[in-house]
């Protein structure tokens, strides 16, 4: 049965919250969508603006929710995330409590040791080695250990680096997909056949709405569904390759020459800490939420086959 219960997204404009809007609407027909300049997803959405730097701003765009969804992004800029994701995170985790509002956080994996990423579990230890996991790693702590927290009902759902039909701002869509449909050659950083894992966005979505109704999964974290074939640089390319009939060659960008253009493309720069991501094997691991819920994650050739 559909409740009427205001489910809040802050960040709703991006990836995760444009998908999230449409899953909601199995749960409620009451969402509100809020960034600086909101957009209908659907046509019963109520759209408002609001900074979320800004507590008074925070407070009014979380009023009267039941659930508010975290899933926010900011500009990719070491510099930004350190001075801008402290307050956000102290804005939306006050504005909750005062409402008495559930928060979910849509996270990343930044915030884990790098030494674990071969397999990364929800267990895995926390001790971010780059200057953005130390932060992810700060606004996790900020939800989950501090004082007071007893106040609010709360739970972090991670995704690894994630992909979908449409996606903007994501790894593989840019340098692979979106490429090669153009006819152009795949790109890829460091070592094309390092495995890494991808999580596909609809299932991202469709799992964290999932976890937002289940009583049980709250005051946790949860690893969102991802496929456990996680493929080579050179393997997401062959597979793309087969359905678009096109070539499955790829350049590759090596360690040296990423730091010297890195001094020159602001995006390049700001990725040479996270290398340990893409020069080593990458598994994250979904099991929790696929052993609790029974939730499985797309296989990769089918979603990728979907990109295309």
């Amino acid at each position: 049965m559909i409740s009427n219960s205001l489910h809040t997204i802050l960040g709703s404009t991006g990836n995760i919250g444009t998908a999230l809007a449409k899953e909601l609407t199995s749960y409620t027909s009451n969402i509100r969508l809020v960034s600086r300049n909101p957009k209908i997803v659907n046509t019963t959405d109520q759209l408002f603006k609001a900074d979320l730097l800004k507590a008074e701003e925070v407070l009014a765009a979380v009023k009267g929710s039941e659930i508010v969804y975290l899933v926010v992004g900011i500009t990719y800029k070491t510099a930004l995330w350190e001075e801008q994701w402290p307050i956000i995170m102290k804005n939306v985790i006050k504005a909750c409590q005062a409402e008495k509002a559930k928060l979910v956080f849509f996270d990343n994996m930044y915030c884990y040791d790098p030494t674990h990423v071969g397999h990364l579990t929800e267990e895995s230890p926390i001790n971010p080695k780059s200057r953005k996991g130390k932060v992810r790693a700060e606004i996790a702590h900020m939800l989950m250990e501090e004082i007071n927290n007893d106040q609010l009902t709360r739970m972090i759902v991670r995704a690894a680096d994630f992909y979908g039909p449409h996606a903007r701002q994501s790894f593989l869509n840019e340098s692979v997909i979106n490429r090669m449909k153009a006819g152009k050659k795949a790109q890829w950083l460091y070592n094309k056949d390092k495995k890494h894992s991808f999580t596909y966005i609809p299932d991202a979505a469709f799992a964290t709405a999932f976890l937002a109704q289940k009583e049980s999964a709250w005051n946790q974290v949860w690893h969102l569904p991802t496929s456990k074939a996680y493929p080579s640089g050179q393997e997401v390319v062959d597979i793309l390759a087969k359905h678009l009939k096109s070539s499955n060659k790829i350049a590759v960008l090596p360690g040296f020459m990423v730091a010297v253009l890195g001094l020159f493309i602001p995006i390049l720069k700001e990725i040479t800490e996270l290398r340990y991501q893409l020069d080593q094997d990458y598994c994250f691991d979904s099991s929790k939420i696929e052993s609790t819920f029974g939730l499985k994650a797309t296989p990769i050739e089918e979603g990728l086959k979907n990109c295309v």
